[in-house]
């Protein structure tokens, strides 16, 4: 009589042959919907910034270009070509609230707006004498405040001791057809390059050309015999001879 066991394994070997399975193999096995046959959805790219993998400009990344650096000043020029003298006029005057002598005057110098400067020439000049008076500005000393008022730069005049001990005191200036914000020269010396207002006070340059600036037979103004220039000619005070200038 067949035994169970032997029906069984008949039909196991059966079913090995038609799957065509190796006789004693396990059955393959497939994997159900569990978490390894969920389909992974592919990450998102995150949208970049439009200027990401450029570099950065210098300037903050404005597209501004970095201001250069200074260029080191010329310190084998002759002293007068540090300093900086323009050619101004004068558009506005008043007499300054506070101090017996100041004068406070807005001079148009050709840049973008005109600069303020005291002046001590109220024993010289009446205020209707100062209004639109053409000039020299020196244009590269520090902003220092005078009686209060913030003054950039100083006007050029020339001076003199008259017989009673009494000073007489002149405008040193530029030719008519000198342009305002031109920029001296001196004949016979190389261009100016001028110092900062920084560098003149720190070297004290101002008071190293004072005891060679002065005027000439003629009245020119000059330093040390070089006559200071404009493009349309010297610049002269009006009557001093070889006086002092300041």
């Amino acid at each position: 009589m067949t035994n169970a066991l032997d029906l069984i394994d008949a039909a196991i070997a059966d079913l090995e042959s038609k799957l065509n399975l190796i006789p004693g193999a396990s059955l393959p096995t497939t994997k159900g919907p569990g978490r390894g046959s969920e389909k992974k959805e592919p990450k998102r790219e995150k949208k970049g910034n439009k200027n990401d993998g450029k570099k950065k400009e210098k300037g903050g990344g404005t597209g501004r270009q970095a201001k250069p650096k200074n260029v080191p000043a010329n310190v084998n020029q002759p002293d007068i070509c540090k300093l900086e003298f323009k050619v101004g006029q004068i558009t506005k005057v008043w007499v300054h609230p506070d101090a017996d002598k100041l004068y406070c005057e807005e001079i148009e110098c050709g840049e973008e707006k005109p600069r303020q400067i005291a002046s001590g020439l109220r024993p010289h000049y009446s205020l209707q004498e100062m209004e639109g008076r053409r000039l020299l500005v020196v244009s590269n000393l520090k902003t220092k405040k005078l009686a209060g008022f913030p003054s950039a730069g100083m006007v050029l005049c020339a001076a003199e001791t008259k017989e009673d001990g009494t000073e007489k005191v002149e405008f040193v200036e530029p030719p008519e057809g000198a342009k305002l914000g031109e920029i001296i020269t001196f004949e016979g010396l190389p261009p100016p390059e001028p110092f900062s207002g920084a560098q003149v006070e720190k070297k004290k340059v101002f008071q190293a050309c004072v005891e060679g600036m002065k005027t000439t037979d003629d009245s020119c103004a000059a330093w040390n015999g070089h006559t200071f220039m404009t493009t349309a000619g010297p610049c002269k005070s009006s009557t001093i001879k070889n006086g002092a200038m300041r």
